[in-house]
């Protein structure tokens, strides 16, 4: 290691200077391990944006392509870029692993560089990305250097940040007991790893089949208490192809066997750390489990079929059995509501009510129940109690607002606002505001705004309505000219009130006009708009214009 002295460390609550381009020697230099399965057509860019990585033989000193028995030609094509490129070692196993962790050891046993990186076959490393984590690395002499990753959906291109709250400013983190909130970044990936670190920890991943195998990695790191440094440059750019022939694991959900994996990987996780003495990682493990798998699986649950479902219940309620009441307060309240709910009924239920729940925000559908005066989820569930709704901020109430959309000649959204245990009523909603973005880019469409007037929700129930028309028209322009692909669009509402107070929600899809209609329309001959529900019930539109767009979705809907 580097020796510390005359080195002004940072605290994991400051942010460093701008950290200065470091000496680079041999004694610095990286191994990247890429492994690849059946992935002739990506794996070429994930070696090249390995081997781009600054200028050759400074801080990159070999890239070993670790193809797991491939049978699509992946292995000629990194034999192929060997030829050409001297720091390319290609290893080729004769029988497939069934997993990442068997191909990325063998890349660890090999590599010779100081620090070591993995690559996915299918994704890439950005320019710099290596350059900035052993600036970090070498400055504050640091065994794990992490970076920010975005998960980029193909192909439309739209960045969406992993675990953006850690990696808003560089900090150093002197263990990850002192910053558990580490533990949310369960990648291996966009870190950069001191190799004798690694090995004088024993610290390697799960052979064989073993899905999820970064869970493990990722505790036995934290678990050996290295410092860590945090950096807020771009080290990774992770591929979403939700259209791919071959889904990538973290997209391979439909099988129930794969929520069981990610029980098992989670559970191991837990074990390293109590093993390790570190009960506050393992709690802090356990709130993640919560706070994100939980509610990522739950947001797809009403799509899976009843056998899937069945089994999915028991097996969460069977692991969530063995939480305590502190790991299930430590978590957000929505995910805390969800455990509750399953922990209290032996058989799946209420699934539109939990898939909104989940969602992200997440929203809570009526009808809402009260025990004794407390707000529980229904009549017959009084033991879920849903703390803390009349405490929380109102900009932090799962409130939700119903979005009927009827697209014609005159497009209207038709908007109904409810209230939530009178929080609502209090605070005397006047306005609503509706946005409208561009999901690939988050660029900010028209804004509708509409005054809300209260009205009843039956029963004793309040809501407040309001009805707002729809430029559609403006969001088919695209650099002055109309676009023939449909973009889809992300619809967010902003309510604000008469004490001040105000909030965001995304709207919730409801009613007969969620289907595709062809508008007839002076400047472009034609509309095609396409209201739809996200997989977490949100109401989102697709837009294109133009002849051209008409006979582009009709070619393709022939070819399937």
């Amino acid at each position: 290691m580097l020796s510390t002295r005359n080195v002004d460390l940072v605290t994991v609550k400051e942010a460093p200077e701008q950290l200065p381009g470091p000496t680079i020697t041999p004694s610095a230099q990286v191994s990247i391990v890429v492994i690849a399965f059946n992935d002739a057509g990506h794996v070429g860019d994930a070696v090249r944006s390995a081997l781009a990585q600054e200028a050759p033989g400074e801080t990159v000193t070999e890239v070993i392509a670790v193809d797991d028995a491939s049978t699509d030609g992946t292995g000629a094509a990194l034999d192929e870029l060997a030829r050409t490129e001297p720091r390319l070692r290609v290893i080729h196993r004769s029988e497939n692993s069934g997993g990442c962790g068997t191909p990325r050891n063998e890349g660890l046993r090999a590599a010779t560089g100081r620090f070591v990186m993995f690559l996915d076959s299918d994704d890439v490393l950005p320019p710099g990305a290596v350059r900035a984590l052993l600036a970090a690395a070498l400055r504050y002499d640091a065994p794990v250097v992490s970076g920010a990753c975005v998960r980029r959906e193909l192909p439309a291109r739209r960045d969406v940040p992993w675990q953006p709250g850690l990696y808003r400013e560089a900090a150093v983190h002197e263990s990850a007991e002192a910053s558990p909130q580490l533990v949310r970044d369960t990648l291996c990936v966009n870190k950069l790893y001191d190799r004798e670190f690694l090995a004088k920890h024993a610290i390697v991943f799960p052979e064989g089949r073993f899905t999820y195998e970064d869970f493990v990695f990722t505790a036995r790191v934290l678990a050996a208490a290295p410092r860590i440094a945090t950096v807020p440059d771009s080290v990774y750019v992770w591929h979403v192809r939700r259209s791919a022939a071959r889904q990538s694991i973290s997209l391979n959900r439909k099988d129930v066997a794969n929520w069981a994996a990610r029980i098992a990987a989670h559970r191991a996780s837990v074990e390293i750390f109590r093993e390790a003495g570190l009960e506050v990682l393992a709690q802090a493990a356990a709130t993640k489990f919560l706070d994100h798998d939980l509610r990522m699986y739950v947001r797809e649950l009403h799509t899976r079929g009843a056998d899937y479902r069945a089994e999915w219940w028991r097996l969460t309620r069977e692991y969530l059995g063995g939480f305590d009441e502190a790991a299930l307060r430590a978590a957000r309240a929505p995910a805390r509501w969800l455990a509750r709910v399953v922990l209290a009924s032996p058989a799946p239920r209420d699934l539109d009510r939990i898939t909104q729940l989940a969602s992200r925000p997440g929203r809570l559908l009526p009808p809402y129940a009260e025990a004794d005066g407390r707000a529980v989820w229904s009549p017959d569930l009084p033991e879920v109690e849903l703390d803390a709704l009349g405490t929380k901020p109102i900009g932090r109430l799962p409130v939700t607002i119903d979005a009927e959309p009827s697209v014609g000649g005159r497009s209207v959204l038709r908007l109904r606002v409810h209230d939530l245990y009178g929080r609502l009523a209090a605070a005397g909603p006047e306005s609503i505001d509706v946005e409208l973005r561009r999901r690939r880019d988050d660029r900010r469409g028209p804004v509708h705004t509409a005054t809300l007037t209260r009205a009843a929700a039956g029963g004793a129930a309040v809501c407040w309505t309001a009805e707002v028309v729809l430029d559609l028209e403006a969001l088919t322009e695209r650099g002055g000219e109309a676009a023939a692909d449909t973009e889809p669009w992300d619809l967010m509402a902003r309510v604000s009130c008469a004490d001040g107070a105000g909030f965001r929600a995304a709207l919730r899809a409801t009613g007969p006009g969620l289907r595709r209609r062809v508008l007839p329309n002076r400047r472009h001959a034609v509309l095609l708009v396409q209201p739809y529900a996200t997989t977490g019930g949100a109401l989102s539109l697709r837009v294109a214009s133009g002849l051209r767009s008409v006979w582009r979705i009709a070619a393709r809907r022939l070819r399937r």
